[in-house]
């Protein structure tokens, strides 16, 4: 099990919350930003120091609101730019005309959050011949196209929490269970997924049987329908594991309103904010997350870095973020991934403490 941070990184978090919640409203409209306006905005911001581009999986969902908190707050202090653009769906082929369109533009870095890490490969490759330096984030592009990617946590070990939730709300360790992710596509999670099938095969999780896994696209009526479609298609389901926050809410919204928050539980990865009411219900007693506007602060500073010249990208360098990591080193591990840090748990202990 995850430990929490201290109580200092509670009043620090609750503070980024405020600023997350004005993110989150800015962001909830249904139109992408088109990439004529980027490149207006791209070049008008030149002059005025880093200028970073920021492409996330769609401009809708509140989890990318947040992590743009952070690299707001980073661009801040740092005297640069973001430029943010992007569909209003999460769709690889989407993503390719606004790498395009950024890398004519000539933005100094690109910061990604792929929905196909090969479908957006090609495009990436060309903005780094270019001279781009390009960050992945939260869910990666293909090895080779991006400078360094920033994972949020370690994979395997988000794999092995999923499966221990699941496995703490189902009686005995055994019963049914089923996955509710993202996009069929997402790097992100199909490796949770992997990871956490390869964790459900070990005889600790003998009495779990994983019935199916289903795709809501992050979108919430996507994930609405797919949620209703596994209660209706399992009377026996014991847990729904969805390790998306777009997913884990509509699940959890579902099974409250079908009155079965006693039987069939939910868990995944979720914002505190969202799941409060369903912790203190019953419908979902643990979950877990990190701290996105951290991912998002982490992210630009490593593009801030790979632009200096400070850091490449190879394995092995080590570098520094004041306030990240307790300040001490971050080092860029294998396929140049520079690891966030480990999720948070949240229960009934703590989920009030929590502001994001």
């Amino acid at each position: 099990m995850l430990k929490l941070r201290s109580m200092r990184r509670v009043v620090v978090l609750a503070s980024i919350a405020a600023i997350v919640a004005g993110a989150c409203s800015s962001q909830s409209g249904g139109a992408s930003t088109a990439p004529s306006a980027a490149a207006s905005a791209a070049g008008s911001a030149a002059a005025g120091g880093l200028t970073v581009g920021y492409l996330p999986k769609d401009i809708v969902n509140q989890y990318f609101a947040a992590a743009k908190t952070g690299m707001d707050k980073a661009a801040t202090e740092t005297g640069g730019t973001i430029v943010q653009v992007g569909p209003n769906e999460p769709k690889a082929d989407l993503q390719v005309p606004f790498i395009t369109d950024l890398t004519t533009q000539g933005v100094k870095a690109i910061i990604i959050s792929a929905d196909g890490k090969d479908e957006v490969a090609p495009a990436l490759k060309q903005a780094m011949a270019s001279g781009i330096k390009v960050v992945g984030f939260d869910s990666s592009p293909a090895v080779g196209a991006y400078n360094v990617f920033v994972n949020q946590v370690d994979f395997s070990g988000v794999g092995v929490n999923l499966a221990d939730w699941a496995c703490e709300l189902v009686p005995n360790c055994t019963g049914e269970i089923a996955i509710l992710s993202a996009a069929a596509t997402a790097t992100n999670q199909n490796a949770w997924i992997e990871l956490m099938k390869t964790t459900l095969a070990t005889d600790k999780y003998k009495g779990l049987k994983l019935v199916d896994t289903v795709y809501g696209n992050d979108k919430p009526e996507d994930s609405t329908t797919q949620a209703t479609g596994l209660l209706t298609k399992y009377p026996n389901l014991k847990v729904i594991v969805a390790p998306t926050t777009v997913g884990i809410l509509a699940a959890a919204q579902v099974v409250k309103q079908a009155g079965k928050s006693d039987s069939i539980k939910v868990t995944g990865l979720g914002f505190p904010n969202d799941m409060k009411p369903f912790v203190k219900d019953g419908t979902s007693p643990v979950f877990g997350l990190w701290s996105v506007p951290d991912l998002g602060y982490l992210s630009y500073h490593v593009a801030a870095k790979l632009v200096s010249g400070e850091i490449t990208g190879k394995e092995g360098e080590t570098f520094t973020v004041k306030g990240l990591n307790k300040d001490q080193p971050y080092t860029i591990g294998k396929d140049s991934v520079v690891i966030l840090g480990p999720a948070f748990r949240f229960d009934k202990t703590n989920v009030d403490s929590f502001n994001f």
